[in-house]
């Protein structure tokens, strides 16, 4: 008798606990980070890269999240609308989308960057994901015309689909050396902490509509 009373204690107490873990896994919030080589730690470490610094900055200020990194190097905004559907894999509740920089650089239209973003918002929303944009800046030396119709993408778009913006993905990293690599261009383990730090209280923010969806 106590044999079979132990054995429902130790079913009951296991149930429980299931149930609580099953419960603390529901509760976590899946993003994706989908972008270039911005998004994808390039040349470091993965664990010095910007979805896992943001992810340990974020669970440092009490969010459960997982953001897990879906950059690649030398994307562009056409190479990230064919793979959006499957690289967001079901289940992901947001997507901090960085795309841009590498149409800017090889000089692509404007108003294909804008296309390409906003068919990828559109897919998001569709399947009921939460999208926080990151802007981007276009390189000067483009003149004038084509900086201005690059850079009032993101601001455009995000008050089409009412999204959250984070205006510049760069922002305090750009003509800072110390924080960049040798190539001038990417950041390096102390600028992507600055770019963490900026852009942290706008994923709080982010967090806070997720959750009151």
């Amino acid at each position: 008798m106590r044999f079979k009373v132990l054995i429902a204690a130790l079913c009951l107490t296991f149930g429980l606990t299931a149930t609580a873990v099953q419960t603390s896994a529901a509760d976590e919030i899946k993003i994706v980070g989908f972008g270039d080589s911005l998004m994808a730690a390039y040349n470091l470490q993965a664990d010095e890269g910007f979805p896992a610094r943001l992810e340990a900055a974020l669970r440092a200020r009490g969010h459960d999240v997982s953001i897990i990194d879906s950059g690649v190097s030398g994307e562009t905004t056409s190479g990230g609308l064919a793979r959006i559907d499957w690289s967001v894999p079901e289940g992901t509740d947001a997507v901090l989308l960085e795309l841009g920089a590498n149409d800017a650089l090889r000089g692509l239209p404007p108003e294909k960057t804008r296309e390409n973003l906003e068919a990828m918002i559109v897919r998001l929303k569709q399947r009921g994901i939460a999208v926080l944009l990151a802007g981007m800046l276009a390189p000067p030396n483009l003149g004038a015309d084509y900086e201005t119709s690059f850079n009032a993408i993101y601001s455009e778009l995000a008050a089409k689909y009412d999204l959250l913006l984070y205006p510049f993905f760069l922002d305090g990293v750009t003509g800072d050396p110390s924080l960049q690599l040798n190539d001038g261009m990417h950041p390096n383990a102390k600028g992507i902490n600055k770019m963490v730090e900026n852009i942290l209280p706008v994923a709080e923010q982010f967090i806070a509509l997720i959750k009151a969806r």
